[in-house]
């Protein structure tokens, strides 16, 4: 047997598998990625991805959803703070019932039409300590404003706030006071204007021309009905 070269003595043959030709082992290429390649790709990829996104979105404002139109604020007209009292007139002249004026000294706000200038007059009842509770002299209704002036008068059951506010030491029951003039009108007396007119209300202290003006009262199926003022 020939003598093999020393170099393949030790080399077993490889397997031959039938039908597959021998030849040179393989070898992996020796390419390496350029790194300015990769980040030009990059670079291009981005770009795309913004293109794409500006190209779908609107480019119009008339294109996005229509906003709601604002809501409109309507001013509410402020609330009548003369809302909650009676308001007497020609046709509805009641103002209290019997029942709820039953305590001497008890009192109720109300308003009276004046029928010659349509005014609303700020006006009081006040029920005396005297007298039957179905009969009209025992109230006393009177419009809580000066006769000749505009200075609103005052009912003040507060007998600290008479010797406080007017220096009236002597009241022994409710009174009607003028803040404008401290004058004091006794609900419980009369007085006598010109023309031999009784009045009710006399000045017990101060100086005003006359006591308030008075309503006329009458009483109907326990209802109280203010019809006119002086």
């Amino acid at each position: 047997m020939p003598d093999q070269p020393t170099s393949d003595r030790f080399k077993p043959d490889m397997p031959r598998i039938p039908g597959v030709s021998g030849g040179p082992p393989f070898r992996a290429s020796g390419y390496k990625p350029n790194l300015a390649s990769v980040s030009a790709l990059v670079t291009i990829l981005l770009f795309v991805a913004v293109a794409a996104h500006f190209a779908i979105r609107p480019k119009r404002a008339d294109l996005l959803p229509a906003s709601p139109p604002p809501q409109l604020q309507v001013p509410l007209p402020a609330p009548d703070p003369t809302a909650a009292y009676p308001h007497a007139t020609e046709a509805q002249p009641i103002i209290a019932t019997v029942a709820e004026m039953s305590a001497p000294w008890s009192s109720k706000d109300f308003f009276l039409e004046d029928p010659a200038t349509g005014e609303n007059l700020p006006a009081l009842l006040v029920r005396l300590p005297t007298g039957s509770a179905s009969q009209p002299a025992a109230y006393w209704a009177l419009i809580m404003r000066t006769a000749y002036g505009s200075c609103h008068l005052e009912y003040i059951a507060d007998l600290d706030k008479l010797r406080r506010d007017y220096g009236f030491h002597t009241a022994k029951h409710a009174m009607i006071g003028d803040p404008c003039s401290h004058t004091v009108f006794d609900p419980e007396k009369m007085t006598m204007l010109p023309g031999n007119i009784w009045v009710r209300g006399a000045i017990v202290q101060g100086a005003d021309v006359r006591p308030p003006l008075g309503i006329e009262l009458q009483i109907k199926n326990q209802n109280i009905l203010a019809i006119r003022h002086e």
